[in-house]
């Protein structure tokens, strides 16, 4: 089989790869690139433990091929943490015990970050309907849903 190279952004740093045509996006971030934080739950799309941002929007990398990255950018919940500061999401989920086994818990914080790039101030019918492409079997999304909005409220404090 033919190798592809592929050059792409993630998190911010360039990487170039020599790829075959059928390799997915999360086997590229996880395998190729050493990045672990993106999961893989069901290969079929359903659990979303797997989304990462693919030029500002949220995608299942269990579906994309790399090859389809190519000259893309893709951020990762790697990518959130800055200078050693967490995010207000990877907080909001800290602080507001959005997690348990925290399997689920990467592709829910991309969501959500997709989210309050478009919607700064969401309802909670907002986030949950953000969210609903990704399962979670512990929390119940209670605690998911108030992650989020603490994020919502640290971002974009009311005036």
């Amino acid at each position: 089989m033919a190798l592809h190279d592929i050059r792409l952004k993630v998190n911010g740093v360039e990487y170039t790869a020599q790829v075959e045509p059928r390799l997915l996006l999360v086997h590229l971030i996880r395998d190729v690139l050493g990045l672990t934080g993106t999961h893989i739950g069901c290969d079929t799309t359903h659990c979303g433990a797997c989304t990462v941002l693919l030029n500002g929007e949220p995608v299942k990398s269990c579906t994309v091929l790399a090859v389809q990255a190519d000259g893309g950018e893709v951020l990762t919940v790697e990518g959130l943490e800055r200078d050693g500061q967490l995010h207000p999401i990877q907080e909001g989920f800290r602080e507001e015990h959005g997690l348990q086994c925290g399997f689920c818990t990467p592709g829910m914080m991309m969501s959500a970050y997709a989210l309050l790039q478009q919607n700064p101030n969401p309802t909670e019918e907002d986030i949950r309907f953000a969210i609903s492409g990704n399962l979670c079997r512990c929390t119940g999304y209670v605690n998911i849903v108030k992650a989020i909005q603490y994020a919502a409220r640290k971002l974009h404090p009311p005036q």
